[in-house]
């Protein structure tokens, strides 16, 4: 039997939760011809997300609790031009959702023109599809940046650059270790830094006018 940080580890990494299609009910683009705006403005708060979350509940309020961006991210974030939203499609059951959107909640609540809603995968479920990672999936979480018009400039999906290429070179050999083990010493490192570098690029080249999507 796995010992508790490890058991806590396997369920971090599982593939289940976060990704691929879920099978659930039709696209809501399909159903009621949505748009980002409209899916926006239905997401739940920060804080609405998280007095409703179950699964991975300590995961979730651990990373926020911990995950206040440096002076310089928020400088950073600070000085990007307009009002920024982001749109985030994430569930409670998946461990890069818990590892990533805490960090990004803890930047929106220290930088005034930024925001975020968050809405669960049956609801993005077309947003996902329609913003896949780089090996094909649709995948949670997919965060899609929205500007002060509402039009879309671009997303983020499931992990940070930096340890998407971890997990690619560790699955191809080249980096020796178990993946879990990988992975989670990466994350108590990391501590956010990589997600937020990555968002804060995101911004960056939307504010200069460039569309960054896997």
């Amino acid at each position: 039997m796995l010992s508790t940080p490890l058991l806590a580890l396997a369920l971090a990494v599982a593939p289940a939760p976060c990704a691929g299609r879920p099978v659930l009910a039709p696209p809501v683009a399909e159903r009621a011809g949505d748009s980002l705006v409209a899916l926006y403005d239905r997401g739940r708060t920060w804080q609405q997300f998280i007095d409703s979350a179950k699964a991975r509940r300590q995961t979730w309020l651990d990373n926020h609790a911990n995950g206040a961006p440096d002076s310089a991210a928020v400088a950073r974030a600070a000085l990007v031009p307009g009002r920024w939203r982001f749109l985030v499609v994430a569930e409670d059951a998946c461990g890069d959702s818990a590892n990533t959107i805490p960090y990004l909640a803890r930047l929106v609540e220290a930088v005034p023109t930024l925001d975020l809603r968050i809405v669960n995968s049956a609801e993005g479920r077309w947003v996902m599809d329609s913003h896949q990672t780089e090996d094909g999936r649709g995948a949670t979480p997919t965060v899609v940046l929205l500007d002060e018009q509402g039009a879309e400039r671009g997303c983020w999906v499931e992990r940070p650059y930096v340890l998407r290429k971890l997990v690619a070179e560790v699955r191809a050999g080249t980096v020796a270790g178990n993946l879990m083990e990988v992975v989670t010493a990466w994350r108590r490192e990391d501590q956010g830094r990589s997600t937020i570098n990555d968002l804060l690029d995101l911004l960056d080249a939307a504010a200069a006018g460039t569309v960054r999507c896997p």
